[in-house]
């Protein structure tokens, strides 16, 4: 579990309790080199930096969907963060000076913890259902929600900014 900071609210009623609506599958498992949240990098910058690459694994009745995406140079990993705590709705983060409202946040720590990756993808092997992909910051047997192409004509915006925040 995790220690509630100064500052921080929980939901009255945690997600994970709820009925679901949404009726999402899990469509595979990404292998990664990362076993316990202290060695997982926190973003994919510092998970790049480490050099170690990582493994998308597509279950069987999901492979014909990987058709065609080893035209993408880059994709976009969808993931079910399930180790992550669904009741904090404001953090407060350990380099933040104020508590934030967790859509403010980048955290796992959210009511759906889903994470989103952008990796280079290096190889697919459709029959394998494997996507070898650059890096990955999330733990080993992380379940993946979906697979996109990544598309830097529609998906890039290089003035992006967040006020306050030195981006380096």
């Amino acid at each position: 579990m995790f220690e509630k900071r100064d500052g921080e609210q929980l939901l009255e009623t945690d997600p994970a309790d709820m009925a679901p609506d949404g009726h999402v599958v899990f469509i595979g498992r990404i292998v990664s080199p990362w076993t316990s949240r202290e060695d997982c990098p926190k973003n994919m910058r510092q998970a790049r930096e480490t050099g170690r690459k990582a493994t998308v694994l597509i279950d069987a009745p999901y492979r014909p969907g990987l058709q065609n995406l080893e035209r993408a140079s880059h994709v976009v990993v969808l993931s079910w963060l399930h180790h992550a705590p669904r009741t904090l709705i404001v953090q407060k983060p350990r380099h933040a000076a104020e508590p934030k409202g967790v859509f403010s946040l980048r955290s796992p720590a959210r009511p759906n913890p889903i994470g989103l990756h952008v990796a280079k993808l290096i190889q697919v092997d459709i029959e394998a259902g494997r996507i070898e992909i650059d890096a990955i910051d999330v733990l080993d047997g992380t379940p993946v929600i979906d697979i996109k192409p990544y598309y830097a004509s529609t998906d890039a915006f290089p003035e992006a900014t967040i006020a306050g925040r030195d981006e380096k």
